[in-house]
């Protein structure tokens, strides 16, 4: 802690944020504490102390010293951040739905809907400033890229496969049709890279994705709302986006955004092979009929 952080995080995401900043200067004790707090946070909220010390492999004492160096006055305040972000469950749609038709105002509720989406996009920056030239590189080494997104993910997801295969045809959807994505996720391999889409609540088929990748040595780019989601905590590369939203499900449009943004800069890795391989499929897609002709 610096001397100008005088309330250490009292958010999860915050305190991984710290956690990565501090990292490099950690002595290897605390190193070792701080990585099995972000790769088990479930576990911190339900474990005594020092089954977390036993599980990390580190004294009690360390994890007392940890939070005092994060500035906690403790352990008990630190574990707090994570049992508080454990009681943080989703709201249901039913919920939030009985709010939208309270809402009486047509006005009062676009206002306020196109101001938090307006927000949602505009922290897109701060939340990935640092991480979308990684994801960039990772996706464009790939031998191949698999796309997936589940439920109401699977809308970006699909726009996202939509657009990337426009200039690159080493693209594919996993979508899990009529039960067949255990069939999909075989064709996964080293040197591949799946990109998976999701956001709370989480999907099931997620997390099959994801351990499918990893079982295959291919990498993973997660793409999701908090840099400790499901999907996220096993992906070498994370984006994230905000959902919040008036109204009675979570907003989808700055996953939109940021996947429009991460295809625009691939395109711009890929450099003119890329658009002359745009012009071909625009070709072939008038040429087929693709389009209505309004001349």
């Amino acid at each position: 802690m610096t001397e100008e952080q005088h309330t250490p995080p009292q958010s999860l995401d915050a305190l991984i944020v710290l956690i990565q900043q501090n990292f490099p200067s950690m002595t290897r004790q605390f190193q070792v504490s701080a990585r099995y707090l972000i790769d088990f946070p479930g576990e911190i909220p339900i474990a005594s102390m020092r089954q977390v010390a036993a599980q990390a492999g580190v004294q009690p004492a360390t994890l007392v010293r940890l939070a005092q160096s994060l500035g906690y006055e403790g352990w008990n305040a630190l574990k707090s951040v994570f049992a508080q972000s454990l009681r943080q469950v989703p709201h249901r749609y039913t919920e939030q739905a009985r709010k939208v038709i309270r809402s009486k105002n047509p006005r009062d509720v676009l206002g306020k809907a196109v101001a938090t989406q307006a927000r949602n996009i505009t922290l897109l920056e701060e939340m990935n400033a640092d991480r979308l030239a990684s994801a960039v590189s990772l996706l464009s080494a790939a031998k191949r890229v698999y796309i997936a997104g589940f439920r109401a993910s699977f809308g970006p997801a699909f726009l996202f496969q939509y657009l990337y295969r426009l200039f690159r045809p080493s693209v594919s959807m996993l979508r899990g049709d009529a039960g067949s994505l255990d069939m999909e996720l075989r064709a996964i391999n080293k040197g591949d890279v799946v990109a998976i889409i999701g956001f709370a609540p989480y999907s099931h088929e997620s997390m099959r994705v994801v351990q499918a990748a990893r079982q295959s040595g291919a990498r993973i780019l997660a793409i999701c709302d908090s840099i400790v989601a499901p999907i996220a905590l096993d992906a070498d590369c994370v984006l994230a986006f905000p959902t919040e939203t008036p109204s009675f499900f979570p907003s989808s449009s700055a996953a939109v955004a940021l996947l429009e943004i991460l295809t625009e800069q691939l395109l711009a890795k890929a450099g003119k092979q890329a658009v002359n391989d745009i012009a071909r499929t625009e070709d072939q897609l008038h040429q087929a009929g693709a389009y209505l002709n309004t001349n």
